[in-house]
């Protein structure tokens, strides 16, 4: 009968990777199957619109842009009368 143990380990110097149970005794032979986790790369416009008050905003703000509904802001000129 096969059962399992999951557990998350970091891999460490020259690769050596540590396992801790006190599940298993002393000499019980396993079998080890190394699943390697992959970073998940993310686009920017998919992480805002994880959010619904993100994704309306967003929306709004194409909306806006498509109307022309636009502020246009110098910012030299702001720099200038901000000092």
């Amino acid at each position: 009968m096969l059962s399992g143990i999951k557990q998350k380990a970091i891999v460490g110097k020259d690769g050596k990777i540590e396992l801790y149970t006190t599940e298993l005794p002393e000499g019980t032979i396993v079998e080890v199957i190394v699943l390697v986790e992959q970073p998940t790369e993310e686009d920017e416009t998919t992480y805002l619109l994880k959010s619904e008050a993100n994704k309306k905003h967003l929306f709004k703000a194409l909306e806006n842009v498509e109307k022309g509904n636009l502020i246009y802001v110098d910012l030299d000129e702001y720099e200038k009368n901000s000092i």
